[in-house]
């Protein structure tokens, strides 16, 4: 991915968000925005979580994916939109996302009765564009990305002086963010850590701003994917920079770059920054569906995963609370982060194994199986790459377990029948042979 430094002389010059002249904000700022945006705002739920006891940790799940577009995306938006002047108002905004941003903005906005344009890359989904035209906004579709969008964004703003609202490094929307912090310490008392998603560094700005202005003690944890780690590497090089992104179910925690206001607010404040990878995400999302009923998207479910992946073992016996910061998840990706999920917590199993090709050999496969009590999802025959024996057939099986015991007693039965079989997923792929009599053997 190539990245390039905006100028001062370049169309894409944005006075909110200036490298050289960084603005960090107050908490003045966030109480002001608290204060502005509570009428429109839903004051979302922070609420005991079911995995508290299996981690070993009072768990608090904060809910912003309950804001009316899915997002904590409105309450920046708001925000900023409430600040233009008039006569900014009456001429519009303009802004480039991907979805949630630009679903916040234009909803607001419609609100407000201030017009509104949002460029939005080829890439992003069609449920997300239609959203926004449903708000009233002038939708944009263009480029390959959200460099290509933005650019094309700025430029636009300054040939019809419309105003580029930043959608994670305007101060006006960090400090809108931050009222998530201040929700926070209302609802949850004595809570000893916050972990905060990282795309673009406006959320963890703005809670960290207002957490520790009231209570400094409180640790304040970042939480990014691995694939794109653009906080840490800000952090390690003292300044942002810009790092490749990588595709990722944490799509809108994808920045290459973060913030520069967001970054010279939170870099002497955030305690702790931890990157989680892809399975972790997937099987979060996998959780929340299935013990607390949430639907989260993978940006909102990093916390959650970087308790999962036993990230912050200093946390054990303290009270945490995990920001859930969108839900706008597409199914298809939903689906697959489910599968994605339980395979990786060994609940959805791939094998392969050698039976025989006379009539009741799969059959016998079959019972054997079931007889373990795991449900077979797919099986696929394969005859023609199957060397040795004529009358073999290589069968492929995907079957449900419930989870790592099952399936090792899944194992230890196919083991025991068979002299050819392959699990895949755990371990190295392996071909075992026993002396132990096969049931293709017995079925000759």
């Amino acid at each position: 991915m190539e990245c390039y430094k905006l100028e001062p002389t370049t169309v894409e010059y944005d006075p909110m968000c200036d490298k050289e002249n960084p603005q960090k904000i107050s908490f003045e700022d966030v109480s002001a925005a608290a204060y502005r945006i509570q009428s429109e705002i839903v004051k979302t739920p922070c609420v005991k979580s079911h995995m508290s006891a299996t981690f070993g940790m009072k768990i608090y799940l904060k809910n912003d994916f309950l804001q009316h577009t899915g997002s904590f995306k409105e309450r920046g938006a708001r925000n900023a939109l409430l600040l233009l002047s008039n006569e900014n108002k009456a001429r519009g905004v303009i802004s480039a996302s991907l979805g949630n941003h630009s679903q916040a903005l234009s909803y607001h906005a419609q609100l407000l009765k201030i017009p509104t344009t949002v460029v939005m890359p080829n890439v992003a989904p069609i449920m997300k564009i239609e959203k926004c035209r449903s708000y009233g906004a002038n939708v944009i579709v263009y480029g390959h990305d959200m460099k290509e969008a933005k650019h094309h964004a700025m430029s636009l703003g300054k040939e019809r002086g419309l105003t580029y609202i930043n959608g994670y490094d305007h101060p006006h929307i960090m400090a809108g963010q931050g009222t998530v912090g201040l929700e926070i310490m209302e609802q949850v008392r004595d809570v000893d850590a916050v972990l905060v998603p990282v795309g673009g560094g406006g959320l963890l700005a703005g809670v960290a701003t207002a957490i520790k202005h009231l209570k400094p003690h409180v640790l304040i944890y970042g939480v990014e994917t691995e694939k794109c780690p653009s906080m840490k590497q800000a952090m390690n090089s003292e300044e942002p920079v810009c790092v490749q992104i990588r595709s990722t179910l944490a799509d809108g925690l994808a920045v290459p770059t973060v913030g520069y206001n967001a970054f010279a607010t939170v870099k002497n404040m955030v305690d702790k920054l931890i990157t989680v990878n892809e399975d972790w995400i997937a099987r979060a999302i996998l959780r929340l569906i299935e013990q607390e009923k949430y639907v989260v998207e993978g940006g909102g479910a990093v916390c959650v995963a970087a308790i999962m992946a036993g990230l912050v073992p200093e946390l054990v016996g303290k009270k945490v609370v995990c920001i859930l910061s969108g839900g706008n998840i597409d199914t298809t990706i939903l689906g697959r982060c489910l599968e994605r999920g339980l395979a990786a917590e060994q609940r959805l199993v791939k094998f392969k194994v050698t039976v025989s090709d006379r009539p009741g050999g799969i059959a016998e496969l079959c019972k054997l199986i079931s007889s373990a009590g795991v449900s077979i999802k797919d099986i696929i025959q394969e005859r023609a790459w199957v060397h040795g024996d004529i009358f073999s057939v290589r069968v492929k099986v995907v079957c449900e377990t419930r989870g790592p015991e099952h399936l090792e007693e899944l194992r230890t039965l196919i083991a025991s029948a068979y002299r050819e079989w392959d699990f895949a997923g755990e371990y190295d792929a392996f071909t075992r042979r026993n002396s132990t009599e096969s049931l293709d053997e017995v079925s000759h």
